[in-house]
């Protein structure tokens, strides 16, 4: 069975030219010879408007390293919280109508979906899976509800409660449910009506893009080496979850203490927030470089001393992973964590930087100072102590030789069914 070829269908809200993990995994299940098609959206993540390049030329964006991509409207996600819900309702309603219509004469082995907010994603992929009669596998990388009510987008019960019948529903009818952490299984199985076999809950992690492997030989054009400052890197989404305010006063108390340039790479909902109190408090050592390409990340890593993660604390945060703490550890980059929970279990028991807890500005302050005044055999130690910890916990070939091997046995089960 291992050698022949999967259909596999990958529905996903959010795909190239968004920079996504599950990009990676598209082009790697496409490498390996498999048939792949993706049902995605028009990209519009994390600007909120529809991309230029693709609204001028859609037809370019049809297909990506061999996989097929079938894109359906939806409306753009915007800045407000109005417009995220009408983004996330849109894409399922419009994925379970216009996809099913779509990939009508398509037959597929495997449905997988990316299943970060929101969980409705999963919707469209378990209607197509049972017309196709393929197993569906869930790749469970939040936690719904519990994420809307931590980051206050719904704060009602009643409401709340619907979500969760809506997840129940998701769930129990998944015939796989992966999960991005250890930490995930309490919240997802309260919500199985079913029985849930060990089987069938994988645990299953995310993993670095391609790109943070080795040493990057290149110069970046976006940043600088800068031997008299201690650089500080934070690289991802700028929301209200990673605590930017938090880092801010971090940043605020090191002024005229020691030579640390902090460089912000990303964009987001916070951006004009960040970019605005920059100048407010005359923060010069504060270099804001935008959204950039997964591809140009490696170069500006180079230039680091230290990476930076961060992320507020409540009951379901400190239970998920930012994808960025393996992008960082496969990086051989020392990690400084503002930050509870898995992530910051994973900091402490790899030996690759220091952690701090969660909204602990001061405490990011003393170990960032402690960082630059770390010698420089240290640091590098750091660094490899932290990649040798991702190649035995996040091996991409690992992880996805585990995922081909369990589309395979989910093909047999189906097939015996």
């Amino acid at each position: 069975m291992s050698d022949n070829k999967l259909r596999i269908l990958v529905v996903t809200q959010y795909f190239w030219p968004e920079n996504m993990r599950i990009n990676d995994l598209v082009r790697d299940f496409s490498d390996r010879g498999h048939e792949v098609t993706v049902l995605t959206g028009w990209p519009n993540y994390p600007e909120g408007a529809v991309f230029p390049e693709y609204k001028s030329d859609p037809e370019g964006f049809k297909s990506y390293f061999g996989a097929r991509v079938v894109r359906v409207p939806l409306i753009a996600r915007g800045k407000s919280s109005i417009r995220l819900v009408l983004n996330y309702l849109s894409f399922f309603l419009s994925a379970s109508a216009f996809g099913s219509v779509k990939l009508r004469d398509e037959k597929f082995d495997s449905v997988f979906v990316y299943a970060v907010s929101p969980i409705m994603a999963a919707i469209p992929a378990i209607l197509i899976g049972r017309l196709k009669r393929a197993p569906v596998y869930i790749w469970v990388l939040d936690l719904w509800p519990e994420t809307l009510r931590a980051v206050g987008v719904l704060r009602s019960p009643t409401l709340l409660a619907l979500v969760g019948k809506v997840v129940s529903w998701i769930y129990n009818r998944a015939d796989y449910l992966l999960l991005q952490s250890n930490g995930f299984s309490s919240n997802v199985i309260k919500y199985c009506t079913k029985n849930i076999d060990a089987e069938r809950l994988v645990y299953f992690p995310s993993w670095a893009e391609d790109e943070f492997s080795g040493a990057s030989a290149k110069t970046s054009v976006l940043l600088k080496r800068d031997d008299f400052n201690f650089t500080v890197v934070f690289a991802g989404n700028l929301g209200d979850a990673q605590d930017l305010p938090a880092v801010l006063e971090a940043v605020e108390s090191l002024k005229g203490r020691a030579a640390i340039r902090w460089v912000i790479v990303g964009d987001g909902r916070m951006s004009s927030w960040l970019a605005e109190q920059v100048e407010a408090r005359d923060l010069r050592n504060v270099v804001l470089l935008g959204r950039h390409p997964v591809s140009a990340m490696p170069e500006i890593f180079a230039c680091a001393d230290a990476l930076l993660v961060s992320l507020k604390t409540n009951d379901v945060f400190e239970k998920t992973v930012p994808g960025k703490v393996q992008a960082y550890l496969a990086s051989s980059k020392p990690v400084l964590g503002m930050i509870n929970g898995e992530a910051a279990k994973i900091i402490e028991e790899s030996g690759c930087g220091y952690a701090c807890a969660s909204g602990d500005a001061q405490g990011l302050a003393d170990i960032t100072l402690k960082m630059a005044m770390t010698d420089t055999a240290q640091r590098e130690e750091m660094g490899r102590l932290g990649r040798s910890y991702y190649l035995s916990h996040f091996s991409k070939k690992t992880l996805l030789k585990r995922l081909e091997d369990l589309f395979y046995s989910g093909t047999l089960r189906k097939d015996v069914k």
